[in-house]
């Protein structure tokens, strides 16, 4: 009963429109602005960084907070059904965002949520989540591509948790396949969530970090 209502308390979270209340708040629809997307890349654009930060916050949190809670329903070390529960929390919170229930299921993106899912999965997903944020920085310095950055940083992350699970004897593979396999479907969910972007980066068209003018964008 914990875990049903852990998800369904993450879903509803997760499905909070950050950016376009944000966006309402100064009379503009950010379905309407450069790439119609919800989250704070697009927010950005409309708004400044200032508000695409805190927006960004805000959607992490999203992510983080019901991960945290659940944390106080799992056992140390956790079994791999605890890790199964886990994962669906924050799977929850993900879909929320992507597929929001107060926007008829419309939504972003899901990368800064899913950030925030991985952060409060410690210490398993924490440090690998770290390894790609690293990727996704170093992205954005070269390419200056936003999108381009997070779908790296997707690809890195299942990666490093693969690493980390065979350079650490204390963490059994036996226990934690339910998260390597959750780590693989991540880049599959952005790349597909990225698909747009990826045309228009091929094209030349998608926009960059610093551009002044940006017809479109992630």
């Amino acid at each position: 009963m914990n875990f049903i209502l852990l998800i369904t308390a993450a879903y509803l979270l997760g499905s909070i429109p950050f950016g376009q209340l944000i966006a309402k708040l100064h009379g503009i629809d950010l379905l309407k602005i450069g790439s119609g997307n919800i989250g704070a890349t697009n927010l950005s654009r409309a708004l400044g960084k200032k508000w695409a930060y805190f927006c960004f916050l805000l959607d992490v949190l999203k992510g983080l907070l019901p991960m945290l809670a659940t944390d106080c329903f799992i056992s140390s070390p956790p079994t791999t059904a605890e890790l199964f529960l886990w994962l669906t929390v924050g799977v929850a919170a993900v879909l929320g965002h992507i597929f929001s229930i107060y926007m008829r299921f419309k939504g972003g993106k899901g990368v800064a949520t899913s950030f925030g899912v991985a952060l409060g999965l410690w210490p398993y997903y924490t440090i690998a989540v770290a390894v790609a944020f690293s990727v996704w920085l170093i992205c954005v310095w070269i390419w200056r591509y936003i999108s381009l950055a997070s779908i790296a940083a997707s690809v890195v992350f299942p990666l490093a948790l693969t690493a980390l699970i065979f350079l650490n004897p204390a963490w059994n593979f036996t226990n934690l396949w339910p998260l390597l396999i959750a780590a693989v479907l991540v880049p599959v969910m952005v790349i597909w969530r990225h698909m747009e972007n990826i045309k228009r980066i091929r094209n030349g068209t998608e926009s960059k970090v610093g551009e002044t003018k940006k017809p479109h964008g992630q």
